[in-house]
């Protein structure tokens, strides 16, 4: 047998789109993270300025020599400094300017601490518990949704690999495995899980949209509370000696001078890389590619809609069925992939099936539903199942196809619309002949194996020893490559 080769995949860009890996190797919560160290240097910025004004208004009660204290709360630079503009104009020059002026402070008055712990200080407490919840609403929201891309990347990856195992032993086993180790059907499960990671990611980058927009405006609201309340905090100091008053409003004045976007502007420009490109296209299914995603074994040999007559109420139900080259034939529901796990309703495997002839639009396969593996298979019991094709010709065409994988074969019409007798000239099983030509009796299979010799009128003959015969199908069951011009194998 010849080793299988990977089919050749056109990754040429159609209609602007681009191939793109099943499971990126990305980090999904890379820009969780950064957003979460950014709200960190936020918070401990503003823990500055509530121990400055703490700290001051404990030198009011010590006088000069305790606003030594006041100058060590600022005096180290700042946590997570990096993610400050370093010239002139921003957070970091903000403190810088406290630190030079606080220097020059060496008077202050009793009366001043109790405005400053009253007033200014409640200001910057509040601000400071803001920060710590927009750290608590990220972790609970982008941050869980990171974790549930990750769950199902892992997810895909591992029916991806399962897919690869079982492609690779469809030329080991000459095609020969259980329904649920089809490729055909692993890889619909494939694309289903992949849908859903899909979606997951896409839900996710919504998400970090909405948290990284929402972060401009954030960080205006932090600025601008930051310079409410250094504009307090002058208000207080504005009844001092007018040097302690000229100090203090210069501190204000390099707050109040930091535009609204400084920082934001220079935190974007230094993470570009980093951070979501709002304008760039969702990922979609139709653009992405796993291995094994065109192997032989999972394109059908034929797929499309049939009706099959129902148990019970005797009538016929339309359902979409697929022949693949491991030799089943799967019954679904809808073609759908992603409206739910696309898993068969019911699986038969064509080399232990019978297949009869062809009636216009109508024939019978006999055999055992094997799509509930193998503890299902030793109980189930063969049933004789009634498919019709929407026309003559659909309907030798799928013959064709099933009867192709199929073990066994017999000349077997089956039932008309109103069946009242079997076919004239032919032996019943009590060895009477019917007498009404005009209703074919139904498909004889009982009893029929691989060893038994068929001498019906119309069917094919299996001597002893032979595992499979050869049709006897009327010369009108002589199939076309296709029904419907332009769709070969496909209805």
């Amino acid at each position: 047998m010849a080793s299988p080769t990977s089919p050749t995949v056109d990754r040429a860009a159609t209609n602007g789109s681009v191939d793109e890996d099943a499971v990126p190797g990305e980090d999904s919560s890379e820009v969780t993270k950064l957003f979460a160290e950014r709200l960190q240097a936020w918070k401990h910025a503003v823990a500055y300025l509530e121990d400055y004004i703490t700290a001051t208004e404990k030198t009011n009660h010590a006088h000069g020599k305790e606003y030594e204290r006041v100058l060590k709360t600022v005096k180290d630079p700042l946590k997570e400094g990096h993610h400050f503009d370093q010239a002139l104009g921003g957070i970091a020059g903000m403190f810088e300017n406290i630190r030079s002026n606080t220097q020059g402070i060496s008077n202050q008055h009793y009366e001043t601490a109790k405005q400053l712990k009253g007033q200014v200080l409640p200001t910057f407490e509040r601000l400071h518990t803001e920060i710590k919840n927009k750290s608590k609403e990220l972790s609970k929201g982008a941050g869980k949704q990171s974790k549930a891309v990750d769950k199902a990347r892992a997810l895909t990856q591992k029916h991806i690999e399962h897919l690869g195992t079982h492609t690779a032993s469809f030329d080991s086993t000459g095609g020969r495995m259980t329904a649920n180790d089809d490729p055909y059907v692993i890889q619909r499960g494939v694309l289903y899980r992949l849908n859903k990671q899909v979606q997951e990611e896409n839900n996710n980058r919504q998400d970090l949209i909405s948290v990284q927009n929402s972060f401009a405006q954030f960080e205006a609201h932090v600025i601008q509370t930051i310079q409410h309340g250094l504009a307090q905090f002058l208000q207080v100091i504005s009844t001092q000696c007018d040097q302690t008053k000229a100090m203090y409003g210069d501190m204000v004045g390099a707050s109040q001078g930091i535009p609204l976007d400084f920082e934001w502007n220079g935190f974007v420009q230094r993470n570009n890389t980093i951070l979501i490109d709002p304008n760039a296209p969702a990922r979609s299914v139709s653009n992405i590619t796993f291995p094994n995603q065109d192997h032989r074994a999972t394109k059908p040999i034929i797929a499309g809609s049939l009706e099959r007559k129902g148990k019970i109420m005797r009538g016929y139900d339309t359902n979409f069925y697929v022949v693949t080259p491991s030799k089943f034939l799967h019954e679904y529901k809808t073609d759908d992939n992603f409206a739910k796990d696309p898993v068969p309703e019911m699986s038969l495997y064509l080399p232990d099936c019978l297949v009869g002839a062809i009636n216009g639009q109508k024939f019978n396969v006999k055999g055992k539903d094997v799509s509930k593996g193998k503890l299902g298979n030793s109980f189930s019991m063969s049933h004789e199942l009634a498919f019709k094709a929407h026309t003559p010709d659909a309907a030798l065409t799928w013959h064709k196809a099933i009867s192709d994988a199929c073990g066994k074969l017999t000349g077997e019409l089956p039932e008309s619309s109103t069946p009242t007798s079997p076919v004239a000239g032919k032996t019943s099983p009590g060895g009477s002949v019917a007498g009404d030509a005009k209703h074919p009796a139904p498909l004889q299979t009982e009893g029929l194996s691989k060893t038994n010799s068929v001498t019906s009128p119309g069917t094919a003959t299996t001597t002893p020893g032979t595992t499979a015969t050869t049709a006897a199908t009327p010369a009108s069951a002589a199939a076309p490559a296709s029904g419907v011009a332009g769709e070969p194998g496909k209805y």
